[in-house]
Formats: structure tokens, C-alpha cells, sequence
């Protein structure tokens, strides 16, 4: 170690001589610098016969006046260049770095923005393809995602040990249809309607911001609706389905994402209404998606997807605290409003955890105490997290209280749709 440090010690050694050497010549040069400037009446310079003399003020005011430089002028011009020369010798720093923390921040703004995440920065040279990925919102994605392992869980028809490439594409299939086609279409077209909200906030979002016109917005729109229709389309035929059963779910997904953003009906405008078709959006259409893609939807799974739909309500409702402000400017009566943020911020999370209890009943009904056992211990992670963080203080913290508990209730479900496919009740 000692050894092949040495190049590096005697390297760092000779530097710091050399700042020393540097150092010393311009204290030289600034003292000269200084004398030269204190003493602006005598200037050495030399006569025309080539001897040296020594001028005075009065004799050099003299000289100037018959073209022979000002004595005081010149000392002054030799303090200066003194000093400049020591500026010279002296070490220069480098260009100061960009604080680490500054660096932090912007990249965490990046990708928020990126992500379409609360709390963005609002960049104008951000290329279009970023800028219709933000539209797409991808932070939204994963409990679509979730939803589809749910439903491809509770058919009973995939071993995922055992299946084959053919099954794991057409899996993936209904995913790319469940999370970035149809939620980015849902999401381009609720920013597109609400623009208006968006720009009191979030005015960063790419439609109130300006960095996206209304023709491509409504070009996204349009694509993804159709590819997501397509997709679906595909899907029935590729599983030999006699009646579209995928379609039907996607279509009905197409349409619960028009009337909750679009007037006349806009269901947002109200908090029932609206966050029960953004909860089944996210809870029953994925979770039917992937089990019509490899099995049968019974009225029983119906009712259990609808059912456990409401506790994605209060998902929704941790999801308007972000936006009250403009809820309230605009009349909207998004839960906060109606009740206020004191109460709304216990309405979210015991709307979410009573509902999953209920689930907890049920399998233990039908005889899956296991499953029962492990959804019940996904719930306390919930509540623990409801209590420290969205209680607490539900502004600051909405965003973080669902990063900390979504992905518990998220593998809550397939825990209770691994029960349903487990079991021949269903």
C-alpha cells in the first residue's frame, strides 16, 4: 500500500510546493505593487542620452506637459500591473461544483416529472416522447398490474411453474392492455378535461404547462384507446373465446374513463361516484381482464370484485387531497371538500382496511384460513402507515402514505384471488 502510494505523496508534496513558490512570488509582486502606488511623485526612467534619472511630480508635470508621461500616472500603471501579475501566480480554484443536495433534487424532479408523479419540475426542453409518458402517468400502473396477476390468480388455470411461453405472453399481453395502454389512455384524457384544475395544482402537468398541444393530445387519446381495443380483441381470439370476453371488459373500461372525466356526466364531480369508478377501474376491470383471459367470470366473482372495489374509494379519496384547493375553486365535491380534510383523513383509510376485513371473512367462509391469516396480516402494515404518516398530516404525506401502503393491499388481492382459485366453491 505504502509503496504504490508513494508516486501519489511525492506528486501531492511537489503541488504544494509549488502553491508555496506561487504564493511567495506574488506577495513580492503585490508589495512592490504597493510601494510603487504609495509613492506616485518619483518614477525611475531614463534620458534621452540612455542614463537613468529620477523624476520628480513637479518635474514630470512638467514633462507631460511637452509629451513626457505623467511620473504619477506611471507609478500608478506599475502598482497595477503588479497586482495583476501577483492575481496571476495566485492558485485558482475550480469552477464550484453544484452542491450534491442541488443535484439530488433536480433528478429526483425528473423523474417525478417523468413518472407524472405529485411535486414535478416543469422543464421547456423536455422531448415530446417524455412529455406523453408523463401523460400516461406510470406510477399508476402497478396496481393494474397486480390486478391482472389477481384475476390470472383467481381462474385456477395458470400454474406459473408450469405454463408455457405461449401462456407468459399472452399473460403479459393482458398486461401491457390492463396498465400502459388503457390507464395511459384513461389518464391522457382526464388531464386533457382536467386542465382547468391542473392549472391552479399541478402547473407543471404537460397540458396546463403548454409543452403539448391539443392535436396530440387527442392523437394519444385516439392510439391507445384503439390499440387497447385492439389488444383485447386479439386476446379472445387468441384464447378461441366464443363470446369477447376481454373486449367487453375493455370496453366498458373505455367508457368508465370517458363519463369520469368528460361532461355531461364527469362522475368525478362527485365524491361517491367518482372515486367508486376510479376504485373498480383499479380493483374489478384488471382483475376481470386477466381471469376472462384464462378462465370464466362467475356472478360470484362479480360481486367479490365489486365488492372489494370500495375499499379502492378510499384509495381515491387519499388521492383528492392533492387537489383541494382547486376542488374548491372550481366545485367539485371531492371528499375533503364535502367533509373536510379532518374527517376525510379518517374516512380513507377505514373505507380501505373495514372492506379488506370483510374479505378476510369471507375466505375464512369458505374454508382458506390460510389465505385469511396472511390477508390479515397484509392489513396491519396498512394501518400502521395510515396512523404515522396520512393522519398525521394527510397534505404532506397523501403521496407517501399510498407508496408505503398500496403495495400491501395490492398483494392483499392476489392473496384473496390465489384463495378463490385454490378453491372449488368458486
Amino acid at each position: 500500500f505504502f509503496i504504490g502510494s508513494r508516486p501519489v505523496l511525492l506528486a501531492a508534496m511537489d503541488q504544494r510546493s509549488e502553491r508555496k513558490a506561487r504564493l511567495r512570488a506574488a506577495g513580492r509582486l503585490l508589495l512592490l505593487g504597493g510601494v510603487a502606488a504609495s509613492a506616485p511623485g518619483f518614477v525611475v526612467g531614463t534620458s534621452r542620452a540612455g542614463a537613468p534619472s529620477i523624476a520628480t511630480g513637479s518635474a514630470g508635470s512638467a514633462g507631460s506637459a511637452s509629451g513626457v508621461p505623467d511620473a504619477g500616472a506611471a507609478s500608478m500603471l506599475m502598482g497595477v500591473a503588479a497586482v495583476g501579475a501577483a492575481a496571476s501566480l495566485l492558485p485558482r480554484r475550480a469552477t464550484p461544483r453544484t452542491p450534491r443536495s442541488v443535484r439530488r433534487a433536480e433528478e429526483k424532479g425528473a423523474v417525478q416529472q417523468l413518472l407524472g408523479m405529485k411535486g414535478a419540475g416543469e422543464t421547456d426542453d423536455t422531448p415530446l416522447w417524455k412529455i406523453r409518458l408523463q401523460l400516461c402517468k406510470p406510477v399508476t400502473w402497478p396496481p393494474l398490474i397486480f390486478g391482472v396477476i389477481a384475476g390470472v390468480c383467481a381462474s385456477g388455470n395458470f400454474d406459473w411453474s408450469q405454463a408455457s411461453g405461449e401462456d407468459y405472453a399472452k399473460f403479459l399481453t393482458c398486461v401491457i392492455l390492463s396498465g400502459p395502454v388503457l390507464v395511459g389512455y384513461t389518464q391522457t384524457m382526464n388531464d386533457w378535461y382536467d386542465k382547468d384544475l391542473d392549472a391552479i395544482n399541478e402547473p407543471y402537468r404537460p397540458i396546463p404547462s403548454g409543452r403539448i398541444t391539443e392535436e396530440q393530445v387527442w392523437q394519444q387519446i385516439y392510439v391507445l384507446g384503439g390499440l387497447g381495443l385492439s389488444m383485447a380483441a386479439a386476446l379472445d381470439i387468441w384464447q378461441g373465446h366464443s363470446f369477447p370476453t376481454v373486449f367487453a371488459v375493455a370496453v366498458v373500461g373505455c367508457f368508465m374513463a370517458y363519463i369520469y372525466s368528460a361532461p355531461p356526466l364527469k362522475l368525478k364531480q362527485n365524491w361517491i361516484s367518482g372515486c367508486y369508478a376510479l376504485g373498480s377501474s383499479y380493483i374489478a376491470l384488471p382483475w376481470l381482464a386477466g381471469q376472462c383471459t384464462f378462465g370464466q367470470v362467475t356472478p360470484e366473482i362479480i360481486a367479490l370484485t365489486l365488492w372489494y372495489s370500495v375499499a379502492a374509494v378510499g384509495i381515491a379519496i387519499v388521492n383528492d387531497f392533492k387537489s383541494v384547493e382547486g376542488d374548491r375553486k372550481l366545485g367539485l365535491s371531492s371528499a375533503p371538500v364535502v367533509f373536510g380534510i379532518d374527517t376525510a383523513k379518517y374516512m380513507a383509510p377505514a373505507i380501505k382496511d373495514s372492506v379488506q376485513l370483510t374479505i378476510v371473512a369471507y375466505l375464512l367462509y369458505i374454508g382458506e384460513w390460510p389465505y385469511a391469516l396472511g390477508l390479515f396480516c397484509l392489513i396491519l402494515p396498512q394501518v400502521y402507515f395510515a396512523k404515522t404518516l396520512f393522519i398525521e398530516n394527510p397534505i404532506e404525506n397523501d403521496v407517501k402514505y399510498q407508496g408505503s401502503s398500496l403495495p400491501f393491499f395490492s398483494i392483499g388481492t392476489i392473496v384473496a384471488a390465489s384463495a378463490i382459485g385454490n378453491n372449488p366453491f368458486h
